[in-house]
């Protein structure tokens, strides 16, 4: 019998105004361009662009699968998730807070409070993360979720695309440090609005549970037994583990562009709108093939852009050739999110589900830390070292992909 609670309209909605709002705030801390400026602004090394840049997107790694021990039995996630969102708008608002307070004359203070900041913002995630995989999977069928998904990411593109624009004139109208310390607070009141929207989603009760492991160690045993006895979720981590291997080449790629052309605040504006507009286009793509089912076929496209991107670093001189790559970034970004979040919904029994999300998100997101590698291999290598390491990585992970199953 269908549920009432599936796959309804209002839901649809709140679900793309998150997706929204999230985007336009978080675009303005956007590892592949801003973030990498702002730190060398402040005096940070190569090494700590790619820490900042990891920090970002991968401190949510280290509570994953303590955040699904502790969903185990829970029936409804969206309270939970409530406080999260709170958590985080308050982390990013005190980032520009300090940037205004100390930005002028405390450089090193600032690099620490950013620091600071960044992590609890991505720290907190862990939590959100299981939360909010278990209530879209309860919410949408396995159809319908790669469609909402897609709708997801490409008003996300929209948002972080307005949100550039934004940025550019902030970058232009008020001097340094003060732009990037509104360009948080601002962000974060807008990134408030999704997450208003979010909390409140009709959530259904979960209705099956798997038996309660009440120590964190056993669980932890249990994890690990999973991860051993299923193939697949072996192939689905190794995938989209390397996946992320372009993340050692691409905060970097800005840096290297700023020595290449004259990169004003208008061209870096420039170059996050045609990231987000590559990753808001190509959701009409990555909804057709998630919605008949071709999760793998997506996973295929993306990481073959991805390399694609790469292999023109190597040669870009231009405006246009960097637009065409970060267009491809972009767009496959989105599309790997597509192809990882579905099939391990669809691999995942329903009373293991927070298990098997946070096997493959913990495990996954170690790979957000790949920026921090590629920071020491810049710092002692060249450009192009780093692009061929980071080429490698990524034809193994594509190689790897056409392993993936569409179990449906």
């Amino acid at each position: 019998m269908r549920s009432s609670h599936l796959d309804k309209f209002s839901n649809h909605v709140k679900n793309i105004l998150h997706g929204f709002f999230l985007a336009v705030g978080t675009t303005v801390a956007e590892p592949a361009t801003i973030l990498p400026l702002m730190v060398n602004y402040f005096g940070g090394s190569a090494v700590l662009v790619g820490f900042f840049s990891g920090l970002l997107r991968g401190g949510a790694v280290l509570m994953q699968l303590f955040a699904a021990f502790k969903a185990q039995h829970y029936r409804y996630m969206l309270p939970y998730l409530r406080r999260v969102f709170l958590f985080r708008f308050f982390s990013w608002f005190m980032i520009g807070v300090s940037i205004m307070l100390f930005g002028k004359e405390h450089p090193t203070l600032t690099l620490w409070c950013i620091g600071i900041g960044l992590f609890l913002f991505s720290f907190s995630a862990g939590f959100g993360a299981i939360y909010f995989r278990e209530i879209v999977a309860k919410i949408f069928s396995h159809r319908f979720r790669g469609k909402t998904m897609a709708w997801r990411q490409f008003f996300a593109g929209l948002g972080a695309v307005i949100s550039g624009a934004v940025a550019a004139w902030v970058l232009e109208s008020f001097e340094p440090p003060y732009d990037f310390g509104y360009l948080f607070m601002l962000s974060a009141v807008l990134m408030g609005l999704g997450m208003a929207a979010f909390a409140t989603i009709d959530e259904p009760a979960k209705e099956h549970f798997d038996v309660k492991i009440e120590s964190f160690r056993e669980f932890l045993k249990h994890a690990l037994q999973t991860l051993r006895a299923d193939s697949q979720l072996q192939i689905q981590v190794t995938t989209f583990l390397f996946g992320y291997s372009y993340l050692i080449a691409l905060p970097f790629i800005i840096l290297d562009a700023k020595s290449k052309i004259d990169l004003t605040g208008t061209a870096v504006g420039i170059l996050i709108t045609t990231q987000m507009v590559g990753a808001m286009l190509s959701n009409i793509l990555w909804g057709k093939l998630s919605g008949r089912g071709y999760n793998r076929l997506t996973a295929n496209i993306a990481i073959s852009m991805q390399l694609s991107a790469v292999i023109l670093a190597f040669f870009a001189d231009s405006l246009p050739l960097y637009m065409l790559i970060f267009f491809l970034f972009g767009a496959a970004s989105d599309g790997n999110r597509i192809a990882s979040g579905n099939l391990i919904l669809i691999l995942a029994p329903e009373q293991k589900r927070p298990l098997y999300v946070a096997l493959q998100m913990n495990i996954v997101s170690l790979g957000m830390f790949f920026s921090i590698l590629g920071g020491f291999i810049l710092h002692f290598g060249s450009y192009h070292l780093l692009y061929a390491v980071t080429a490698a990585t990524l034809l193994f992970a594509l190689i790897t992909s056409f392993r993936l199953r569409d179990n449906l």
